[in-house]
């Protein structure tokens, strides 16, 4: 059975009332052109309820783009437990995305902990992995993509991906303009399949791969057509209606 392509968007640190309002009444007018595929958006969590609110009706679904990895709420001011976000619509909730990483010093352990809570919480995780440039220029983005994996498949077991996606986002392809090659992006797909697949090769099949990192409408196509890359994490495109939207026609294309 083939996997079903997804199409997420992450508006990271972006956003306003009107500007929101606009963008997701674009994306659901049009959203029923693709029955083929799914389509999540992951606004600032400020926004989430009104988002919520917006896409009720639609088939586009609703996620975070973080969470504390705290089990249970409690005195962690300025944190968001993983049951507010399931309270208020979302679905799903972007784990370990590396600006939080890097920037927040998230650590491959707290990046495990955050996907079990997650799926506590009832959400699905989508797991963010991916090497910077200098790890790749020295021929390190299999062992950091096996470290990052490990990290969760050690916390978590390989049960926990029959819920769970995986988004490979090579960070010098994020916000940068340059993107990987479809060759690039299926071998570190490929790559991280073959890992899930030591520990069940049932679930590694089944389990949808992102590719994240400056897709744009004039290369999705090219990239989701890889045998292994299951649709797109979408940064920067998916502020612009049209742009996310032909991102989605493209992966819609690739289910006829």
């Amino acid at each position: 059975m083939a996997r079903r392509k997804l199409v997420a968007g992450n508006w990271k640190m972006n956003g306003a009332r009107d500007a929101n309002a606009a963008l997701v009444h674009d994306i659901t007018f049009d959203s029923k052109r693709f029955p083929g595929i799914d389509i999540v958006i992951c606004p600032p969590a400020v926004y989430i309820e009104s988002v919520a609110a917006a896409l009720s009706g639609s088939s586009v679904q609703l996620g975070g783009q973080t969470l504390c990895e705290q089990e249970k709420p409690g005195a962690f001011t300025g944190e968001i437990h993983g049951g507010m976000l399931k309270d208020v619509g979302c679905s799903h909730v972007i784990v370990g995305h590396s600006e939080r990483r890097a920037l927040y010093g998230e650590s491959d352990a707290l990046v495990a902990q955050k996907f079990i809570t997650a799926q506590t919480c009832g959400l699905q995780p989508i797991l963010c992995l991916g090497e910077t440039l200098a790890e790749r220029e020295s021929n390190q983005t299999e062992t950091v993509l096996a470290r990052q994996l490990a990290a969760v498949l050690d916390a978590a077991g390989i049960q926990a991906f029959k819920s769970a996606i995986v988004a490979y986002e090579p960070v010098w392809a994020i916000g940068t303009g340059r993107t990987a090659s479809g060759e690039q992006a299926q071998a570190a797909h490929a790559f991280i399949r073959g890992q899930l697949a030591r520990a069940n090769a049932k679930i590694a099949n089944s389990t949808r791969i992102l590719y994240g990192g400056s897709v744009k409408a004039d290369n999705a196509e090219s990239l989701f057509a890889n045998a292994d890359v299951d649709g797109g994490l979408i940064g920067g495109a998916s502020l612009k209606a049209a742009e996310f939207l032909a991102i989605c026609a493209a992966a819609q294309t690739l289910c006829q």
